[in-house]
């Protein structure tokens, strides 16, 4: 545990501490009368209300469509299985500003519904929830789909063999061994969509708002640090106090799981059922994620002129504003290369993690077990502005080094990490480890023997996460990316924020080639996920 946790203290805790430290104590002495002061304010209130409220119907409806698609995916076999993980993945490596840009293009004024049938939902909160969904909907498939893939199906197929019914084996035997998994994937969209900022700021404009965009509102364009301090620790209290009920929830239902290979899992849809389900969710796919992602390349494509790739080609040229000091395809080398570095990184600190807490020693393990998802739920923005006031003195100055991106983009991927592999190392039995050792074997090779062939498949997903929030990272990279090294969701952003129809379509153009990277890796990742050993499990 000891460089998670050095990760953690000096990347997150320490910042976030300096930035809260600076709003109540600006002085230096405390002023914790401005927490009755925030806390009774009538707009503060209605704030905290639709963040929690449309927090948890994110959680719930993105749940619903989002499991059909994970039983699908681990189940059944059939072609283009491949193509359909890479691309309900590939919404959740956007910028949440370009998610909450594509969804009004679809569901807002002259949108697609507009233009089609009159159609418009970003009126209300729905198209707040549908983008969620959009934007979530890999995180349940991955995560369930992940356990649910490596399931044994004889254990519920016994349960059918001494009389239970289809749904009977389902709830008692499936449901439970998948506990784990739906509540880590539901922890993970309800930590998203509570602090929620891109998709909010767009879809919602001056009628909603939740804690981040709250945060961004009074730091950025009021500056007071003050109230932003005040629903930075309240946002920090309810996240905490989230991820304790989880540890402990999910801690009561964890057992040791028969594992199978994937491939001995999924067969071909029979019966009328299982093809009407396969067809439900093909068509649930087409209307949430490639509608979206079809209108972004539709729009990078439509010049005044007709269509063309005249907007991709102007992203080889420099900016002449001096917003952007390279042209923007080198955006496109400096994502990948932080990704890659991010990833790194979030692997090495997240497996570490992982494997501490699979030990179950004390509370002190399973109290770290919660911390670790904070940086989910904790605004990025103040983690962005904590990295620009802590990390610019020595020993750690590392305001003009490359390797603050990494970072700032590792803290979100080391709960995927964690939370991906979590579940499959606990229910790893532990008598196959005892074995191991009795047999002679160091813990070194005990874990490499035993854990590593079971969790080779959860490590790669969870390397894949981890590559695809760092592309995508955007709350803290946009404080601390330089001009000269910007990410792609940086340009993006910057590009939507300034008029003009080449600035729209450079932005619409980024996007597509962002999409379309994801993709190209995550294909590549399915690949190394098929070379894996057919042995007994």
């Amino acid at each position: 545990m000891l460089l998670p946790v050095a990760f953690f203290a000096v990347f997150f805790a320490w910042p976030v501490v300096s930035i809260v430290e600076r709003g109540l104590r600006p002085e230096g002495r405390w002023e914790l009368g401005r927490f009755g002061e925030t806390l009774s304010r009538p707009d503060i209130l209605d704030v905290l209300w639709f963040t929690l409220w449309q927090a948890l119907a994110s959680t719930a409806l993105t749940l619903l469509v989002a499991l059909p698609g994970a039983y699908v995916l681990a189940r059944f076999d059939f072609p283009g299985k491949r193509i359909l993980r890479a691309v309900v993945t590939v919404p959740f490596v956007l910028p949440t500003v370009m998610v909450g840009t594509a969804f009004l293009a679809l569901v807002g004024r002259r949108g697609l519904l507009d233009e089609l049938w009159g159609v418009r939902l970003d009126t209300g909160v729905w198209a707040i929830l549908l983008a969620h969904v959009f934007f979530n909907y890999a995180v349940v498939v991955r995560t369930v789909g992940g356990l649910w893939a490596q399931l044994d199906p004889r254990q519920e197929e016994a349960a059918r063999v001494l009389g239970a019914s289809r749904w009977t084996a389902w709830r008692t035997v499936t449901l439970p061994a998948l506990g784990p998994a739906v509540a880590a994937a539901a922890l993970m969209v309800f930590l998203f969509t509570a602090s929620s900022f891109g998709i909010v700021q767009i879809l919602g404009g001056p009628a909603y708002s939740t804690l981040e965009t709250e945060i961004y509102r009074q730091t950025a364009d009021r500056l007071q640090l003050s109230t932003a301090a005040v629903l930075t620790l309240v946002q920090f209290a309810a996240v905490g106090t989230v991820l304790a009920v989880h540890a402990r929830t999910v801690r009561r239902r964890e057992t040791a799981l028969r594992l199978v290979p994937p491939e001995r899992a999924a067969r071909r849809p029979r019966g009328a059922g299982q093809w009407a389900l396969l067809g439900a969710v093909l068509l649930s796919v087409a209307l949430l994620i490639v509608a979206p992602l079809g209108v972004l390349v539709e729009r990078s494509l439509a010049t005044p002129s007709g269509y063309g790739l005249d907007y991709f080609r102007a992203l080889r040229h420099v900016d002449g504003t001096g917003t952007f000091l390279v042209p923007l395809t080198d955006t496109i080398v400096n994502s990948l290369q932080y990704a890659l570095a991010a990833t790194g990184i979030a692997v090495l600190v997240g497996g570490l993690a992982a494997a501490a807490l699979t030990r179950r020693a004390g509370r002190l393990v399973r109290g770290f077990d919660a911390l670790l998802m904070l940086p989910l739920g904790v605004s990025a923005v103040t983690v962005g502005f904590g990295f620009l006031i802590t990390l610019d003195e020595p020993p750690l100055d590392l305001r003009a080094s490359w390797i603050l991106v990494p970072l700032a983009q590792a803290l979100v991927g080391v709960p995927f990490v964690v939370r991906t592999m979590l579940p499959v190392l606990r229910a790893v039995d532990e008598r196959l480890r005892e074995a191991a050792a009795v047999l002679g074997a160091s813990p070194w090779r005990a874990w490499r023997e035993v854990d590593l062939p079971l969790v080779r498949r959860a490590l790669l997903i969870a390397a894949g996460f981890a590559f695809a929030v760092s592309l995508g990272e955007f709350g803290a990279t946009v404080f601390i990316a330089r001009p000269d090294n910007p990410t792609l969701p940086v340009a993006v952003a910057r590009l939507l924020n300034r008029p003009g129809e080449l600035n729209y379509g450079q932005a619409m153009a980024l996007s597509t080639i962002l999409m379309v990277v994801c993709a190209v890796s995550l294909l590549l990742l399915e690949r190394l996920r098929t070379d894996r050993t057919s042995g007994e499990f």
